[in-house]
């Protein structure tokens, strides 16, 4: 959990002595290989960046020309030492990152250089192999910190004499040590806002008491229990992220809260209200044996009902998903009335009733993907249902159909998701009438519909129709396009965005000429052995035609309404012919447009794979005679055979001449004169 902050600036940039960059009063030295702070910069300089440099030593001098120094950044360098005296002439100073040093080799003097700070509120040590003893010592005497990270460092345990004097502290991150105790270490920080323990090694939070706290990050963990004591105080809590961890039951929330956000991702939880064999759990309780020192607490609770006994009236974003929830218990979403986010994806649900108006009306967003669902249940009724749905996931789990008129009862309904399921669209043409489907036709806030996967077989009936979907994605359905393709009558004027991905498409199978708003084209993993004719005209900004059987494009298609619009073009796995790449070569003068696997485009010559950019002169020298006019061919290489034999004619008849002449003679029986 980070907050960042910072000022406007809008000055150029100065060069400066030693290679800094100077904007108004911040002095950039970034990377600039320093081994000691440079004496020579501007003395009114106000934020020092020595990021990524070589100093090793913070010496008593070091920053005496800087008086007005509020912010100094030595990230990542190598500093082993701040001399007791560094910051003497910098009291100002307020922010201070000294990320990524070696700042354990004398902890003890650094930490008395920063007890001469009184104004410091900012200070980050994360990265310095520190231990806890060495915190403790370091932040000894700055009552005046509000915002401490003691990040990536070698934190094991921690108890109450580690943050004793810093009482003023606003926002700590423990994230990525080494810590498995916490043992009273935050009771004194009364004015503690956001808390960030993730990654490190807890394994359960109990007895949690913080009541001022707002952000708790304790995610990454391998936290099983969470558990706040019984008490009407009202927490200030508003996010808690327990994700990542090994929780079994769904935690213990603090009776009054103002939580907004709750984070259970990736954890191992159920509810055992009913188990899947119908054994009932609900009178069942459980006792927490919780051993403070010399004190022992037990804590009896009911296994469902005190678990759930907060008050989450303000909750707007829960996330179940990728646990092992496997049904929800009666009237828990019940006390969620403020939810807009619901996530439960990846879980072990194999059914889902969808309450009618209350208690989720709130709701915008539910994803129930990658479940097992085999029915989606909802109250009979003239009611409207999840009247604010937006965004409804139910991609990968099993079911056939949704019950009817589902998604005209949802009145603000945007995108669905139905991909991997086998489900089919209705109408069902013919015979098929009876079979179940899902009806889309006349949602008119419909916009985004997601149905790869589906095992669609043809899409008859125009089941668009009375919608005005913008992105349709059919991939993954063989049979999708085999039969009537009338469907795309219904989206001409708003279809922009079509996937028909590994749809055994075919050159000709589909019109596209009239989907003048089409921006974004998926054709890849088909069988296409040429540019259908019907994109020619359209003003794409995205084509993509991986994965087909495309030996060239056509030779004009960088002049195309076509070529001259497409931003982006997908081209790879494709046989293309390396003596065909005239329109490779025109694309690649195109302006503006871009060809993100222009690395994997290849062509074949011969037996040979090439890179269409950097072809060989034999292979050019090859195609050269490929390419040639034929008839020209021809005609130049019989042009020699036939002059040698016409020069050959001659002589033999020169030869012969008066030897024909005789026989000729003899056989008519003429004289004539010589």
């Amino acid at each position: 959990l980070a907050v960042g902050w910072g000022r406007g600036m809008d000055a150029a940039q100065a060069p400066s002595p030693g290679g800094c960059e100077l904007v108004r009063s911040i002095m950039d030295c970034t990377g600039r290989r320093l081994r000691s702070i440079p004496g020579n910069l501007r003395g009114d300089t106000e934020e020092l960046l020595l990021d990524n440099n070589t100093i090793r030593v913070l010496g008593n001098t070091s920053l005496l020309l800087y008086p007005q120094l509020w912010h100094l950044s030595l990230t990542r360098n190598r500093l082993e030492l701040i001399e007791p005296g560094a910051f003497l002439s910098s009291q100002g100073l307020q922010v201070l990152s000294l990320t990524d040093n070696l700042l354990f080799t004398n902890y003890s003097l650094t930490a008395a250089a920063l007890s001469t700070l009184p104004a410091l509120r900012t200070l980050d040590l994360a990265g310095n192999q520190l231990t806890e003893d060495m915190v403790s010592v370091l932040v000894s005497n700055l009552s005046s910190l509000e915002s401490l990270s003691v990040a990536r460092n070698i934190i094991m345990r921690l108890d109450s004499s580690v943050f004793t004097n810093v009482t003023k502290l606003l926002e700590l991150n423990l994230e990525k040590n080494y810590i498995f105790e916490i043992d009273k270490a935050f009771e004194g920080l009364q004015r503690l806002q956001r808390l960030n323990i993730a990654y490190n090694y807890l394994p359960c939070l109990v007895g949690f008491s913080l009541t001022q706290l707002r952000v708790l990050n304790v995610s990454n963990n391998i936290i099983e229990w969470f558990l706040t004591p019984e008490s009407d105080d009202l927490f200030e809590l508003e996010v808690l992220d327990l994700s990542h961890n090994r929780l079994l039951f769904f935690p213990v929330l603090p009776r009054q809260s103002k939580l907004h956000s709750l984070l259970l991702q990736d954890n191992r939880m159920s509810f055992y209200q009913r188990l899947p064999n119908g054994t009932s759990l609900a009178n069942v309780t459980v006792q927490f044996l919780i051993i403070n020192g010399n004190s022992t607490n037990i804590t009896t609770v009911r296994l469902w009902d005190e678990l759930c006994y907060s008050n989450l009236s303000s909750l707007r974003l829960l996330d179940l998903s990728q646990n092992q929830v496997w049904g929800l218990p009666e009237d828990f979403l019940a006390q969620m009335p403020s939810l807009t986010h619901l996530k439960l994806n990846q879980n072990c649900l194999e059914a889902f009733h969808l309450p009618e108006e209350d208690p989720l009306a709130m709701l915008t967003e539910l994803d129930l993907s990658q479940n097992r669902l085999v029915e989606l249940g909802v109250k009979v009724g003239v009611g409207d249902i999840l009247p604010n749905l937006q965004l409804f996931n139910l991609s990968t789990n099993r079911l056939r159909a949704l019950p009817p008129g589902i998604f005209t009862r949802t009145r603000n309904i945007t995108t669905v998701d139905l991909s991997r399921n086998r489900v089919d669209l209705c109408p069902q043409p013919g015979e098929a009438e009876s079979l179940p489907c899902v009806d889309i036709r006349g949602v008119e806030t419909l916009t985004h519909l997601s149905l790869a996967g589906c095992g669609l077989q043809g899409l008859g009936g125009r089941p668009f129709q009375g919608t005005s979907l913008m992105h349709l994605d059919l991939s993954d359905n063989r049979q999708a396009l085999s039969g009537d393709t009338a469907w795309l009558q219904d989206l001409l004027l708003t279809l922009q965005v079509l996937s028909l991905r590994n749809t055994s498409l075919s050159s000709t199978a589909v019109d596209f000429s009239a989907l003048s708003s089409l921006v974004r084209l998926d054709l890849s993993g088909n069988s296409l052995a040429a540019l259908p004719a019907s994109l020619g005209a359209l003003r794409l900004h995205s084509l993509d035609l991986r994965g087909n059987c495309l030996p060239a494009l056509p030779p004009d298609v960088a002049g195309l309404p076509l070529g001259r619009s497409l931003r982006e073009l997908y081209l790879s796995r494709n046989p293309y012919n390396c003596c065909t790449l005239g329109w490779w070569d025109a694309l690649q003068q195109a302006e503006g447009l871009r060809v993100p696997d222009g690395p994997e485009v290849t062509c074949s010559h011969g037996s040979r794979t090439l890179s269409p950019g950097a072809l060989p002169e034999p292979v050019l020298q090859s195609c050269r005679w490929q390419t040639a006019d034929l008839a020209l061919l021809y005609l130049v290489l019989a042009l020699p055979t036939c002059l040698t034999l016409l020069v050959a004619f001659v002589v033999v008849f020169l030869m012969l001449k008066e030897k024909l002449l005789k026989m000729v003679k003899s056989r008519c029986g003429v004289s004539s004169p010589y």
